[in-house]
């Protein structure tokens, strides 16, 4: 049972998904409303638990079984259920006849839209438990496979199904790369359980040690080929660079709402499953290979800036700067990474900085996204979605909150104070610091800088910019012979703008009530120090010594 019990949420939310799709046999609107109400009961529901649930009963896990959860996996499956709230409300059907909202067309698909997020909330969640190689890999793809299919049937435009079609296919090689690098280690050790590598590569410690990285397992050279070949795999969920081009064309393809889910769920998984990786390569000591710690911080400093400098290269479309930006964001959380493995005495300080970012970028992201889906397009389509520099022309001065909301979310994406995003990234400059990256934290630095140039033109475009319906040769935004209709009355639906305000709300919150920060800040370090005390060893490492449990 209490196997059962560290499962639970990913049962029941997976469950409901395979009944959400029982939902296509009719095609009447209130059956299209229940689905999302059920979707949002269910992911309420499991978020209430979760912050309540007793977790004594983990300790009573065998080391061998196939899932195991501390306090680190406990946090990442109750901020899954509490985006997922968000996202569902982004989803929400709230046009007359239920097929989706301004941004969204999903048709009478909507059992099968919404089953299929929940299907992806519940692979992240196994994710966060899994503790065997075939797991891990299967959990990912379950939090991955439904996105390709969300992302074609978002809306029934070409632009939306060639972006699935981009996705799957660069997926489909991520997966096979990953699965390529896990069975080199499964080869190479002879073992599926992560506990059980741990300890295995715990076991090659030196006897003897005589230099800084003293604790580090020495690994054969297939071992860590194979550690670098998994690597490899999971920076596409990163959408790290060098396997970050897709994010574009993908982003801008698919329906806005989704586009917010593609920047949470995959990013989130990939980040768990590396940090996974990691301590198991170090043999539950965070001390790796050296090559390990450069590959790292090359990848921190080239996602952070291809991110940037993409993203401020972008005039026209709001979607591409802000997939850049999500691009840019997962260098920031490898800068964490790359400070807990070049510092393993601070682990507990780089993981809880890492966790914190998470959680920031998820409601940020979400926040900025939910903007752009409770604004009107101006064309000739008054039931689509802002997406374009043009569409946001004046929209703030406008829609003053919506405006403000959106400020909100590109000041804390920026890093400016009284935000959440600002104590995001300081909280992870300081390891960083301490584990003397001197140079990678000038890097984000400078980048953070970089991404001022576009988050600010956001917000320039919604509050100085003129509307183009009543542009002057004399006005940016003039088009002599295009003559788009005004914005539409604005009549964003309750789930839509609960969503924008519970994300805005949050991102001020968190940054300006000191008492709030801490709630989440001591969250995340009770996540790093209850589930991930990595043993260090004082002496000569002794050869029956275990690992500390995988995260």
């Amino acid at each position: 049972m209490p196997i059962i019990r560290i499962i639970l949420p990913e049962l029941i939310v997976g469950t409901v998904a395979c009944l959400l799709f029982l939902f296509g046999i009719s095609n009447k609107p209130p059956v299209r409303r229940a689905a999302a109400a059920i979707a949002l009961a269910t992911l309420v529901g499991v978020f209430a638990w979760l912050c309540f649930a007793d977790t004594t009963y983990e300790t009573l896990i065998e080391s061998s079984a196939a899932v195991r959860l501390g306090a680190f996996g406990h946090f990442i499956k109750l901020l899954t259920a509490g985006v997922g709230i968000l996202l569902v409300l982004l989803n929400w059907p709230s046009n007359a006849t239920a097929t989706g909202n301004r941004a969204l067309n999903f048709g009478e698909d909507a059992g099968e839209f919404f089953g299929l997020m929940l299907l992806s909330l519940a692979g992240l969640m196994l994710v966060a438990s899994a503790n065997d190689l075939m797991l891990l890999f299967l959990a990912i793809e379950l939090a991955s496979l439904p996105a390709y299919v969300m992302v074609s049937i978002s809306r029934p435009l070409p632009v939306a199904q060639e972006a699935g079609v981009k996705y799957f296919f660069l997926g489909a090689m991520a997966a096979a790369i990953l699965l390529f690098g896990l069975s080199y280690l499964y080869g190479s050790t002879g073992l599926t359980s992560l506990y059980a590598i741990s300890t295995l590569f715990h076991s090659q410690i030196p006897a003897s040690p005589a230099d800084p990285f003293s604790f580090t397992p020495v690994l054969t050279t297939w071992q860590l080929l194979a550690i670098v070949i998994v690597i490899i795999g999971l920076l596409f969920k990163l959408a790290a660079v060098p396997f970050h081009s897709y994010v574009g064309d993908v982003y801008e393809g698919a329906a806005t709402p989704v586009t917010a889910f593609l920047g949470f769920v995959p990013k989130a998984s990939g980040l768990v499953a590396l940090l996974k990786i990691l301590f198991v390569a170090s043999g539950g000591t965070w001390h790796v290979s050296p090559p390990l710690i450069k590959l790292i911080w090359w990848l921190a400093a080239l996602t952070m800036t291809f991110g940037n400098v993409l993203g401020i290269l972008q005039k026209h479309s709001v979607k591409r700067a802000l997939a850049y930006s999500s691009v840019a964001n997962s260098g920031y959380l490898l800068v964490g990474v790359a400070a807990l493995i070049a510092n393993p005495l601070g682990y507990d300080h780089a993981i809880q900085a890492t966790l914190f970012y998470l959680a920031a970028y998820a409601l940020m992201n979400t926040g900025a996204f939910a903007v752009l889906t409770a604004l009107p397009a101006r064309d000739e389509d008054p039931n689509t979605s802002a997406e374009t520099y043009d569409d946001l022309a004046g929209a703030g001065r406008k829609h003053l909150w919506l405006g403000l909301a959106m400020a909100i979310c590109c000041f804390s994406l920026i890093g400016l104070p009284l935000t959440v995003g600002f104590f995001g990234k300081l909280i992870i400059v300081q390891p960083a610091l301490s584990a003397h990256l001197t140079g990678l934290v000038v890097i984000l630095v400078i980048n953070a800088g970089i991404s001022a140039a576009y988050y600010l033109r956001i917000v320039g475009a919604l509050f100085l910019r003129l509307d183009p319906s009543h542009g002057h040769p004399a006005h940016p935004g003039y088009h002599p012979h295009h003559h788009p209709a005004p914005h539409n009355p604005l009549s964003a639906p309750l789930a839509i703008s609960l969503a924008v305000w519970l994300s805005a709300g949050s991102v001020l919150l968190l940054g300006t009530l000191l008492p709030a920060t801490q709630i989440l800040s001591n969250h995340t370090l009770g996540a790093t120090i209850l589930d991930n005390t990595p043993q260090i060893p004082t002496s000569e490492p002794a050869r029956t010594s275990t690992a500390a449990a995988p995260l």
